[in-house]
């Protein structure tokens, strides 16, 4: 099975703006235009698909460990080394892609400029020429504010940025800037148009869902995901990991079990888009914010209906509060439309929020977990069957997680 590995980025990078927006006050949509740059810059220098697609992943994603960097800021680590914590955490995640192209260095060394004067003391030919591209897109774009800037501001922006050109990379990687940051440019760059412009813009990539390619996407974007809300940080990593020994234990095919994996990685992705004060609160949630925290499903549904070929893979994921008896939610769907896959889905996502601790409840073991599960089984709720297959599986995990597939 093949996926639309540009689709699914483009999703990701929609998710990682919206908690930058919300938590840390990022500009909106800054990702998708350093991307865009970005894959200008490597046409304008010739670059084959293989290559755009790394410069330009990277691009979008350079400040995937953003929220992490201010994470260790507000809690007053690491001595000042935040800017290099911040470079370090984002290359060591994005190396979980499946690119094509050695991508080292690519985001590690996006803060360098010119002179060495960055958080590593590098000079130009000491790091990749793709971190000074995305250096520069990076750095004229904060500054800037390019998704506002007039078009009769821009050829004063272009002798500012000639003038300083060291300020922002070095000084080749802001000429290849330069070069590109036209009229035309500047419109593709606004709100409204940017994230059709990468889409248009951005090499077709499709992986095969293997083992090692499924899990390497699951921990990028499956830490994204729980980073959301300090109450579930394991929450997605460990529905993941445990889907992956059911689909074991019931002998699935590799593509099967992968494609499962998936699914599961990407369940809760629609919660990004919940207000964190709702995700967050300590006590029972009001008919409003019960009413709000349902749309994460919706969410999920319609994010992942944006990609090629995703049908089974978005529902599996997107079933999860769904019930046996139709009196789930979103979709009310009742048994007869619930296939196996999304039974265990489902299942799996309760066992998870039942055995880790949440503001209202302590860790319980896995024999108290089984209790829970087996009394909405009773009441026809949820697979009784997948119930008892999950009590024969899990029992050697009680109160531990269980690791990556590959660990």
């Amino acid at each position: 099975m093949k996926i639309a590995m540009d689709s699914l980025c483009s999703i990701f990078s929609r998710v990682l703006d919206i908690i930058e927006t919300e938590q840390i006050g990022a500009s909106d949509r800054h990702g998708l235009r350093v991307a865009v740059l970005c894959v200008a810059m490597g046409k304008k220098l010739g670059y084959d698909d293989d290559a755009l697609t790394a410069l330009s992943i990277c691009a979008l994603f350079h400040d995937n460990a953003l929220t992490e960097y201010q994470l260790s800021e507000n809690e007053l680590r690491y001595n000042g080394k935040n800017m290099i914590l911040h470079c370090e955490k984002g290359q060591a995640n994005m190396s979980w892609l499946p690119f094509k192209k050695d991508i080292s260095g690519f985001i590690l060394y996006h803060h360098e400029r010119s002179g060495g004067k960055g958080p590593f003391g590098k000079h130009e030919g000491e790091y990749p020429f793709e971190a000074a591209l995305i250096a520069a897109a990076d750095a004229i774009d904060v500054k800037y504010k390019l998704q506002h800037l007039d078009p009769k501001d821009l050829s004063s922006l272009r002798d500012q940025v000639t003038a300083d050109s060291g300020s922002y990379s070095i000084v080749s990687a802001v000429n290849v800037f330069l070069e590109i940051f036209d009229n035309n440019m500047l419109e593709s760059l606004r709100d409204e148009n940017v994230e059709q412009t990468l889409k248009n813009s951005l090499p077709r990539w499709e992986v095969d869902v293997s083992k090692n390619t499924v899990i390497g996407i699951a921990k990028f974007i499956a830490p994204i995901i729980d980073f959301k809300s300090g109450h579930t940080r394991k929450h997605t990593t460990q529905i993941a990991n445990r889907t992956w020994l059911m689909a074991d234990y019931y002998q699935f095919s590799q593509g099967e079990k992968s494609a499962l994996y998936l699914a599961a990685s990407l369940h809760d992705i629609g919660k990004m888009a919940i207000p964190s004060g709702i995700l967050e609160k300590p006590d029972k949630l009001n008919k409003d914010e019960y009413e709000v925290i349902t749309q994460h499903v919706s969410n999920t549904y319609y994010w992942l209906s944006n990609i090629t070929d995703f049908d089974l893979i978005r529902d599996w994921a997107s079933n999860h509060h769904e019930k046996l008896n139709g009196k789930g939610y979103p979709f009310g769907k009742d048994g007869s439309q619930l296939d196996f896959n999304s039974r265990l889905i489902a299942c799996l996502d309760i066992y998870q929020a039942v055995i880790e601790a949440r503001p209202y409840h302590r860790a319980r073991s896995h024999s108290e977990t089984m209790y829970i599960l087996y009394s909405m089984a009773e009441k026809g709720l949820i697979d009784i069957k997948i119930v008892k297959d999950l009590d024969v599986v899990m029992e050697k995990y009680s109160m531990l997680d269980v690791p990556y597939p590959l660990d």
